[in-house]
């Protein structure tokens, strides 16, 4: 799918999705990729939704963002809520979505100038 939206380029939007990549700006990702306004962070997890662990949510909740959406493939699987005490004390939201709505809100929350990551995982080939 190709979403449009009035931005400026001093932003990481998402420009483009499907079911093997995003397109940051002009940049593709077909592995997980963290997504925040003014950075990216390409292969952040090896191994997709099942390689998810307490270290994983430690790094995420060291972002430095007020909102994290978590896309996790083509369809929406949460964690289990063990890993997430990090992002608790931290006292970071968490939205767990499937892909396609992780990259759709995320541009609405950095064209709101909000403080937000996007971290998103691919399902497996």
């Amino acid at each position: 799918m190709k979403l449009h939206l009035d931005k400026s380029d001093q932003y990481n939007t998402i420009a483009r999705y499907d079911a093997r990549h995003v397109m940051v700006g002009n940049s593709r990702h077909e592995s997980s990729v963290i997504v925040m306004p003014q950075r990216i962070e390409s292969d952040w997890l090896q191994g997709g939704f099942d390689a998810l662990d307490a270290a994983a949510f430690e790094h995420l909740a060291g972002l430095g963002a007020e909102i994290l959406i978590l896309g996790t493939g083509m369809k929406q699987r949460f964690p289990h809520p063990s890993l997430m005490k990090s992002l608790m004390a931290a006292r970071i939201g968490l939205e767990v979505m499937d892909l396609g709505s992780a990259c759709r809100t995320y541009n609405i929350l950095v064209a709101e100038h909000r403080n937000v990551a996007v971290a998103l995982l691919f399902d497996p080939a």
